[in-house]
């Protein structure tokens, strides 16, 4: 059944405020706000729980709702919004009149199921949530086997990683941890990391990424921290030619990424069965 909500002070509208606002609250309730159409459908589609959908009559397209209700899993809490309402709810305009409530997935090393020369990508204390949409759109794009943030500084699912990653959150797996540990993994898995630094010698096009390979980016403020420094199977750089040393993490990495995915031909094989 349908609930309506036509005022800012009902107390579902401002929980969804404080769990768009403040990182506790979703680490408290175990919930996270997914806003826009693509975005619950891609976290539909990659199996996310949904606890309930807010929308707006006036902003969805005729017939969209029946049509996307219907093809949800049942159970969903359904709440019809006025427009002013949503507007206190939406952060931008794209997102097609719908916002949701949903489970968050904390994956680990265990729930992955790697190709048999897999292609990932760690990122170490990455800071901004922008960054990290964009990150995760290159890594969809490239449909790398999983991308590991060690250390994170900030969380995945901050409503502006999701909006700016297109929910590309949900469509690959994300797992955070340690920098110790996903090295530690990495050996026992025998997927060799390469780490982005100024101080290489050795330069991105020049490295072999066909085999099992981890691409490692720093943050932008340090770069890799000495763990990685230390532990990567090789350190590598993109060339500057200019006055400028260095390039936004995002484009960095999908610089170093589409390079690998070239030396693949591009090419998906198979995941393993193990």
């Amino acid at each position: 059944m349908t609930q309506i909500i036509t005022s800012h002070h009902n107390q579902h509208i401002k929980n969804v405020v404080l769990l768009e606002e403040k990182p506790r609250a979703r680490n408290e309730q175990n919930r996270i706000v997914i806003e826009g159409v693509r975005e619950i459908s891609l976290a539909l589609q990659s199996g996310f729980v949904i606890q309930s959908i807010f929308y707006c009559p006036e902003i969805l397209a005729p017939g969209f709702f029946d049509e996307f209700v219907s093809a949800a899993p049942s159970g969903i809490e359904l709440f019809e919004v006025t427009l002013d309402v949503f507007n206190r709810l939406a952060y931008r305009k794209d997102h097609g009149g719908l916002i949701a409530v949903a489970q968050p997935k904390r994956l680990t090393f265990a729930d992955l199921n790697l190709r048999p020369e897999p292609l990932l990508l760690v990122l170490e204390t990455v800071e901004k949530p922008g960054n990290l949409g964009a990150l995760l759109r290159t890594a969809d794009a490239a449909a790398l086997d999983a991308v590991i943030i060690c250390d994170p500084q900030t969380d995945i699912y901050n409503p502006n990683a999701i909006r700016s990653g297109i929910g590309c959150v949900f469509s690959i797996p994300v797992i955070t941890t340690s920098s110790e540990e996903t090295l530690s993994w990495l050996k026992m898995k025998k997927i060799k990391p390469y780490g982005t630094a100024l101080t290489a010698t050795q330069l991105y096009h020049r490295t072999d990424f066909r085999q099992a390979s981890a691409i490692i980016m720093g943050s932008e403020a340090t770069g890799l921290s000495k763990i990685w420094l230390e532990g990567a199977n090789q350190l590598i750089k993109i060339p500057m030619m200019g006055k400028i040393d260095s390039m936004n993490v995002s484009v960095s990495a999908a610089i170093v990424i589409y390079e690998a995915m070239r030396q693949r031909n591009f090419n998906q094989p198979e995941m393993s069965s193990g």
